[in-house]
């Protein structure tokens, strides 16, 4: 697997699980009381942006760990799942 490869995979694995991540322990400012003027109650308070980068991150290496580990020692990868499209000949 070339290196482009696998930094293409790992940035498509980090970008879908930075948008899992983002409200985890999400407060906003209509559950802390203080709405303040020219935002949206929903906007948060104190928006935690190292955490959820690292916790991207750290999670986003365990997943490309385990589809290394699956690829690479067990043979199972993408063409590995089976064509459920008719064929059209």
């Amino acid at each position: 697997m070339s290196l482009l490869t696998v930094a293409a995979i790992f940035f498509i694995l980090w970008w879908t699980v930075l948008f899992m991540v983002l409200p985890l322990g999400h407060r906003s400012q209509q559950d802390d009381g203080e709405v303040a003027l020219g935002t949206v109650a929903s906007a948060p308070t104190r928006f935690r942006a190292g955490r959820v980068l690292l916790l991207t991150t750290v999670i986003s290496i365990a997943l490309y760990g385990g589809y290394y580990l699956l690829s690479r020692y067990f043979g199972i990868g993408i063409a590995s799942i089976p064509n459920i499209m008719p064929d059209f000949k």
